[in-house]
């Protein structure tokens, strides 16, 4: 296994010299569910002017830490001390009255309200919104101060999602935080909103500040952290610097064992086209266009990756191709066979293969077992049926297999799927698919939600799929991802294509701005 290096053992510090004083000491935190230890023993020293990330698997324990500082749960063992100062944080309204605020990875904000409104939201001795102007000066000055411009007065539902990033943090800095939390924040930006967030966030540092960052990208955590605490089923494994480590020292750390992180692809000739979309046009929720004359040809031997930031089209995509969304106009063919109105089990039956970006929605029943799940698809063939009857051995072995290759963990196959963790009922959507009769497979958001071992798993399972002459149609919001794997990579901005690049000019810059609207000449100009 290949060692971080100069890790320095858990519970020692990084660093020789420290402030007196730090912003925030979380000591010997330990949080029991049942049948579970989600945090034993956590120490967490935030200085001011630092950013301290928390990285770990999912399940490692870093959620439930920060919902334990931010008051969403109660430690059963610890203490939380604020300069210097114990306190009980019970509530999230007792972290915000000590300088504490959290900015969610899914904004917590009313798309109904204005930035102001929302800022307003939750502030004590006020007898409702009337009376904005003293909300939307303070806010302004705040907005300057920062220099995070934005328009007090304009609907959430009406900004961009950096934007709406933007007013999450103005909320908590309006109520004078000192200590904020960051889950995931770059997981829906652009290359170049993240470029301006790291800006801000310095930019708080430098103010004195302290941050606790969360994020699953190595390299962002390589690039913004003074320190960095790796978690591992709920312990502390270790402390470092990125000036003491490495990327691979990192995933090391955290999954217990040496994780390939870059990957050469191999190039390989493209077959028949296997799936073919020509001049898509779908309707979304809202009434609006969500895909406008989108075409887009994947062949067989051949990964063709869909990259935009969410809210471009790509759900709407994935669900019209599989039946689940009506198309007004446009065709789809399937080994070279039109669908005229596709249905989710013409689909299956054409040979396509559905990995849903809502694995609770689309992927998965809750409330059936894992066995169930896992064979949602094929319990109508042989060996799993004969004369009408299903074959519960054949269905069992089956399952214990697919458990085991997917490393799906659960305590039995017959353990009610909602039971599982988020990564893992991923794993089980996963399993099910990639292991179908299918040689189109529609993939979204693969590795959303699971560990850097599964998504390892994945990667590699979707090129021996494409190795094995599969045509598959990557959507993720992972750029590396799609970057990575893909043989072409098609950028989606508000319905439409603007490209169709193969990977030798989808560079990280051409296509961040391609994400952000630019036009395909400009954005080749950079």
């Amino acid at each position: 296994m290949v060692e971080p290096t100069h890790i320095t053992a858990a519970g020692a510090s990084p660093t020789d010299e420290a402030p007196a004083v730090p912003l925030l000491e979380m000591r010997g935190i330990t949080k029991r569910f049942p049948g579970v230890v989600a945090n034993e023993d956590v120490d967490l020293v935030l200085q001011p002017g630092h950013v301290h990330t928390l990285l770990g698997e999912n399940g490692a324990g870093k959620s439930t830490l920060v919902k334990i500082l931010y008051g969403l749960y109660g430690q059963d063992e610890g203490t939380v001390a604020v300069g210097g100062e114990q306190v009980e944080v019970a509530s999230p309204a007792d972290a915000i009255a000590h300088g504490i605020g959290m900015i969610h990875q899914h904004f917590m904000l009313v798309p109904t309200l204005t930035v102001a409104e929302n800022v307003a939201l939750g502030l004590h001795g006020r007898r409702g919104l009337a009376d904005m102007g003293p909300v939307r000066r303070r806010l302004m000055e705040v907005s300057s101060q920062h220099g995070l411009e934005i328009d007090p007065d304009a609907y959430i539902w009406q900004l961009a999602v950096g934007e709406r990033q933007r007013a999450e943090i103005l909320k908590a800095l309006y109520r004078e935080a000192r200590i904020l939390v960051l889950d995931e924040p770059t997981a829906v930006l652009t290359p170049p909103e993240v470029v301006d967030l790291f800006a801000t966030l310095r930019s708080l540092t430098d103010e004195g500040r302290g941050l606790i960052f969360i994020s699953h990208k190595l390299a962002e955590v390589m690039e913004i952290s003074d320190e960095i605490t790796v978690l591992r089923d709920g312990r502390v494994v270790g402390r470092t610097t990125p000036a003491e480590t490495t990327r691979e020292g990192l995933a090391s750390m955290m999954v217990g064992r040496e994780v390939r992180l870059g990957r050469d692809v191999p190039p390989q000739p493209a077959g028949d086209d296997l799936l073919v979309v020509d001049r898509l046009h779908v309707q979304g929720d809202r009434g609006n266009a969500a895909l406008e004359d989108f075409s887009v040809r994947v062949s067989s031997g051949e990964i063709v990756g869909i990259a935009g930031v969410s809210g471009n089209g790509q759900r709407e995509l994935a669900e019209a191709i599989f039946g689940l969304r009506p198309m007004q106009s446009g065709t789809l063919e399937v080994r070279g066979n039109p669908i005229a109105a596709p249905a989710p089990k013409q689909v299956r039956r054409r040979g396509v293969a559905y990995v849903p970006e809502e694995r609770m929605r689309h992927g998965a029943v809750g409330e059936m077992s894992v066995s169930e799940n896992l064979m949602l698809v094929e319990y109508e063939h042989r060996p799993y049926v004969r004369g009408g009857l299903l074959q519960f051995r054949a269905i069992a072995e089956r399952c214990l297999d697919l458990v085991r290759r997917y490393a799906v963990k659960t305590p039995s196959i017959s353990t009610q799927t909602s039971h599982l963790s988020g990564g893992n009922i991923q794993k089980v959507v996963i399993a099910r698919e990639f292991s179908a009769d299918a040689d189109v497979l529609i993939v979204a958001q693969p590795t959303r939600g699971i560990d850097i071992g599964a998504a390892e798993y994945v990667h590699e399972r979707l090129l021996s799929k494409r190795a094995a002459g599969a045509a598959i149609l990557l959507i993720t919001e992972d750029l590396d991802e799609a970057l990575q794997l893909s043989d072409r990579v098609v950028v989606l901005y508000e319905g439409r294509a603007m490209c169709d690049l193969p990977r030798a000019e989808a560079t990280t810059d051409r296509v961040g701005l391609l994400m952000t609207g630019v036009s395909p000449d400009e954005a080749a100009a950079v």
